[in-house]
């Protein structure tokens, strides 16, 4: 079941990363709604990461 779950939320992510190419290329308003989507919760996913600083942070 979890490797199920798994494989749904890889294909939604690799779906989003689609729709962001796809959307700068000038998609259809669909694909520009689902990269919008896709961005944003990219963006929660980073800073919900807490304040963590390692080697790499460049905030």
């Amino acid at each position: 079941m979890a490797v199920l779950v798994l494989s749904v939320v890889l294909l939604l992510v690799v779906g989003g990363c689609v729709c962001v190419v796809w959307a700068s290329r000038g998609g259809p308003r669909w694909v520009r709604v689902v990269a919008a989507v896709t961005l944003g919760a990219g963006e929660l996913a980073r800073r919900s990461g807490g304040s963590r600083r390692g080697p790499g942070a460049d905030d």
